[in-house]
């Protein structure tokens, strides 16, 4: 993640992730991953993630997986939907699909920003879950 990334007050609403359909079964234990969360110039940017086991996202009450953060912090174990994943580990073309789609809907919209934008799509909750705006529930 950039060292200084603005918080958009009217970012543009995420319309692409909620209707991405990708499965469990896309990712495995040892993947490299990326949940896209705004934009660096031109470029899509966000925080990077290591695939380590299945477990249940509460929010959406699906498969999800959990995650190793490897900058630690606060939150150095994630859980999150398949959904908000990316690669980075390999170049499959379900995901790059996924990325060009973002980064044709959300670059053009952004693209008078003088900073790195973080778009606000994203929370974690109580559990130590990546909650998407889409999937929130009242009392996150």
């Amino acid at each position: 993640m950039p060292d200084a990334v603005f918080r958009q007050p009217h970012a543009p609403g995420d319309v692409v992730t909620p209707e991405r359909d990708i499965t469990h079964q896309h990712f495995r234990p040892g993947d490299q991953v990326v949940i896209l969360k705004g934009t660096s110039g031109s470029e899509l940017w966000g925080d990077a993630y290591k695939v380590v086991t299945p477990s249940w996202h509460t929010p959406t009450d699906e498969d999800g997986w959990r995650l190793y953060d490897p900058a630690g912090g606060e939150h150095t174990y994630l859980t999150a939907h398949p959904r908000y994943l990316v690669h980075l580990s390999s170049r499959c073309p379900d995901c790059l699909i996924y990325q060009q789609a973002l980064r044709t809907y959300l670059v053009p919209r952004l693209a008078g920003a003088e900073q790195d934008v973080d778009c606000g799509w994203y929370s974690v909750n109580h559990l130590n879950q990546v909650v998407h705006v889409a999937d929130a529930r009242g009392g996150r």
